[in-house]
């Protein structure tokens, strides 16, 4: 592609976007994005964008409802001031647990907010470790999925952990916890929940998989209150683990999520920056933030000039 590149960001994690801007070696590009007395978002667009190859660094985090519609609101301007292509960089894709019918009379968010996505003008979505893979079938435009594996892979192996196995908290996350383990040359065993309603009350049942005298490796894609890893590291203590580390893509950590790690026998939560901290979660010495920048940044300048992805996934 010949247009040329631009970066835009709104509020939901400005860190994190310089960061990219830096490792693309782009300047972010400059954006009015406030609220009105009556709490109604504007956008205006400061650079010329006609023409351009545009991404968008917005996660929808807390507060999910405003970055989302700031999301949509940078979208709209951007198509009106002409660019070329709209790629909305969307490293925490929220709502994304609501993506099937598994009750009477419940919504399909996760399809929603593609939609939304969609009729906005975004042309292409880059995201990472969506909570179901599925979801990339929401959308009628390109969807570029990245894995935090391999950020979460290199810093464990340079741990050196001794005996390590990874553990996914459910059969749904096996897959992921899989690959984990495949990269780090060990075990898997999974812990057998079942959620109770929807208050993220889970029970845990079992731990399959052999864990005894292990360094036992948590890995989830989201940590939102944190019971279900706090619940599996109690019963891990139980199985005679070495010790019990945690790896978490986005770190939600609502609530009293912090507290409950700082007392869980949980040694360190490792999480990405796909989400700011909260300050108490900044300033816990049990959680450790690795960063993501330089894997979007990669990822930004390849599919500006059209070229594969696959050196992420290595």
């Amino acid at each position: 592609m010949n247009s040329k590149l631009k970066l835009f960001t709104g509020k939901a994690n400005r860190p994190l976007a310089e960061e990219v801007a830096r490792f693309a070696g782009v300047p972010l590009a400059d954006i009015d994005l406030f609220k009105f007395a009556n709490d109604e978002s504007f956008v205006k667009i400061n650079d010329n964008v006609r023409g351009a190859d545009v991404f968008v660094i917005q996660p929808t985090c807390r507060p999910v409802n405003d970055n989302l519609m700031d999301l949509l609101i940078m979208i709209d301007a951007l198509k009106r001031a002409s660019a070329q292509r709209i790629n909305c960089v969307i490293p925490y894709y929220a709502y994304a647990r609501s993506d099937k019918k598994d009750q009477p009379r419940v919504p399909i968010t996760a399809k929603l907010v593609a939609d939304l996505l969609t009729v906005a003008g975004a042309d292409r979505i880059i995201t990472v470790d969506l909570h179901a893979e599925q979801i990339q079938g929401f959308f009628n435009i390109p969807v570029d999925h990245l894995y935090s594996i391999p950020t979460f892979a290199r810093y464990l192996l340079s741990m050196e952990i001794e005996d390590p196995v990874v553990i996914s908290p459910d059969s749904g996350g096996a897959n992921r916890a899989r690959a984990l383990a495949k990269r780090l040359n060990c075990g898997l065993a999974i812990g057998d929940k079942r959620r109770t309603g929807n208050d993220d009350q889970t029970v845990l049942l079992n731990i399959i998989g052999d864990v005894c005298g292990k360094t036992a490796i948590l890995f989830d894609d989201i940590i939102d209150t944190g019971g279900s890893l706090v619940k599996i590291a109690d019963v891990l203590k139980d199985y005679e683990v070495k010790k019990i580390y945690a790896a978490c893509t986005h770190g939600v950590l609502s609530g009293a999520a912090v507290k409950n790690i700082e007392k869980s026998a949980i040694e360190k939560l490792f999480v990405t920056n796909t989400i700011p901290l909260p300050e108490a979660a900044a300033n816990c010495p049990k959680i450790v933030q690795l960063s993501i920048a330089e894997m979007l940044a990669i990822a930004i300048k390849k599919i500006h000039i059209e070229e594969s992805l696959s050196i992420l996934f290595k």
